[in-house]
């Protein structure tokens, strides 16, 4: 089942890359160059428009150019959050690190030695970090597609570890909901992590991430001493943040 998802996610990538260089395609063309059906294309092409990637014409698609330079944007913001993140790291420190992308980002510019990152991310056994970081897995229930482990025998071990810092990534923030995920098994590992880190939680987020509520709440704002966001957040959310006792810690283009 994981071979077959990662064989369509590869092709639906070359459609992308051929569309990088020829913007306009037919359904007709690439189900020869991937020898599948008429129907595999179009399934892969539906899946592409609703990703906002291509537009969808009768027997083809189009290359969604600005949806592209949006994507690029934020993912450059992303980076520049998961950088500033690992300045915060210090010698010795220990960390959680839940199951967001972003924050297992962050160990790729961490630059301090003797760095203990505890994580329930599945996804760092696929990834290089630095020497002087020893990653130890919560082990739990492994879900995918995020390879997020999960359950009772992750939560036993995260409720015994008292880590001096966490970073903690999320679907949502907002001054009603709190911090919030749209996976719900993943709710009371990200609660342990948050109450079980010693000395300071981080909360990352990109700007389309603040003041959305999704399904199901990790944290509430009383519970949130820190927030890493970038310059295009909505200003009117971050103030209420703030009232409500958040320390704010924007980036902006050109840092690091």
């Amino acid at each position: 089942m994981k071979r077959e998802r990662a064989y369509v996610d590869n092709r639906r990538n070359k459609i992308l890359e051929i569309m990088k260089t020829n913007p306009k395609v037919r359904v007709d063309e690439l189900a020869k160059i991937f020898d599948v059906s008429l129907i595999t294309i179009r399934r892969d092409l539906q899946f592409l428009e609703d990703k906002k990637l291509l537009i969808r014409f009768y027997g083809g698609a189009t290359y969604n150019k600005v949806e592209e330079t949006k994507e690029d944007e934020l993912n450059m913001y992303k980076t520049l959050i998961a950088k500033y993140a690992a300045s915060l790291v210090e010698d010795g420190d220990s960390l959680f690190i839940n199951t967001s992308k972003n924050a297992l980002e962050i160990l790729k510019y961490v630059t301090c030695k003797n760095v203990t990152v505890i994580t329930n991310n599945g996804k760092v056994l696929n990834m290089d970090y630095p020497e002087d970081i020893s990653v130890i897995l919560t082990g739990g229930e492994i879900r995918h597609p995020k390879d997020a482990m999960i359950g009772d025998f992750a939560i036993r071990n995260v409720q015994n570890i008292f880590p001096k810092k966490a970073f903690i990534g999320c679907s949502g923030i907002s001054p009603v909901s709190g911090m919030t995920t749209e996976i719900a098994g993943e709710v009371k590992v990200n609660e342990l992590m948050i109450k079980n880190a010693t000395k300071e939680v981080y909360i990352l987020a990109d700007h389309t991430k603040i003041g959305k509520n999704s399904s199901f709440t990790s944290a509430s704002i009383k519970e949130i001493n820190h927030l890493i966001t970038d310059e295009k957040a909505p200003v009117e959310v971050l103030n209420e943040l703030k009232n409500l006792g958040v320390k704010i810690h924007q980036v902006h283009k050109g840092d690091f």
